[in-house]
């Protein structure tokens, strides 16, 4: 009798511990199959940026994603990037960023383009009549007081005007700071039609603002850039809805420049975001497969 008895609680136990397997399984497999929900975009301090980082967040939040912004220079955008830390940046300048890209390819992946016609590079105010390429420059950087004026140090930018300097052997110095520092001082120089020579960029509200002009050059330097998606190779896994909407994504450069205007003009950068949403309802739907 008592034999029974430890055999049948042997069975008993041997049960419980299969169903209790089985469940753990289970759960384990519904975990690893369990949607990402929440979507960290990498923000760099650029004005291009904000506009089609705030759109795609918003239409990302109506989808059922929570939306985390991470602000960060270009460097360490794609360093958060490929370590997984973040899942999307909206403002990947190619071929500028194309060492970034290069660099961290088992990891990132751009897969869209906003828009192919971002135009950038050093640039002056349409009063300096007689320089109008980088090769105009030479012998006269005194001119300038030997000084070039950038954008922060991490900027792919910041680097190319370096590849430049040292290209043209010119005595300049590049000075860095942030965007609206940059702005601030070329500003100042310009209400005097002092000579100033710093980066500039479309889309921005300089080119609305100033009447200016981006300096041609024979040797390749900052050409026309497509604005471009890229995303953690991750995501197309671990959100697929999230990464099918952005791989759909595309956004004209007139739009991102009309939402900075707004933006710099005291606008809410979410509520000029959801303006352009209503305005394209139909464009949205394009992007989300409908």
């Amino acid at each position: 009798m008592k034999k029974l008895l430890f055999l049948a609680m042997i069975a008993l136990l041997t049960t419980i511990l299969v169903a209790c397997g089985s469940d753990n399984e289970e759960a384990a497999g519904e975990a690893e199959g369990a949607e990402q929900k929440t979507i960290t975009f990498g923000v760099t301090p650029w004005t291009s940026t904000v506009p089609p980082t705030k759109v795609a967040g918003l239409i990302l939040k109506d989808m059922g994603y929570e939306v985390v912004e991470t602000s960060a220079d270009a460097g360490s955008v794609y360093t958060g990037l490929s370590r997984g830390d973040l899942d999307v940046f909206m403002d990947a300048w190619v071929p500028m960023h194309q060492t970034y890209l290069d660099k961290y390819e088992d990891n990132i992946s751009s897969v869209s383009v906003s828009y192919p016609d971002g135009e950038t590079g050093w640039t002056v105010p349409a009063y300096m009549e007689d320089i109008n390429t980088l090769e105009d420059l030479k012998g006269r950087e005194d001119d300038f007081g030997n000084k070039f004026y950038g954008i922060e140090a991490g900027a792919g930018a910041t680097l190319e005007s370096n590849e430049i300097l040292e290209a043209y052997e010119f005595d300049m110095t590049q000075v860095n700071s942030s965007e609206g520092g940059m702005m601030a001082q070329a500003q100042k120089m310009m209400a005097d039609e002092e000579p100033v020579i710093f980066y500039g960029w479309r889309p921005h509200t300089m080119f609305n603002k100033f009447d200016l002009k981006v300096l041609a050059n024979d040797k390749g330097f900052f050409e026309t850039s497509s604005v471009e998606v890229i995303t953690n190779n991750e995501l197309k896994e671990s959100a697929p809805e999230a990464y099918e909407f952005l791989s759909n994504w595309n956004i004209t450069i007139d739009d991102v420049e009309e939402m900075i205007v707004k933006i710099e003009e005291g606008g809410d950068p979410e509520e000029v975001a959801q303006e352009w949403i209503d305005n394209n309802q139909d464009k949205v739907d394009e992007m989300l497969g409908k």
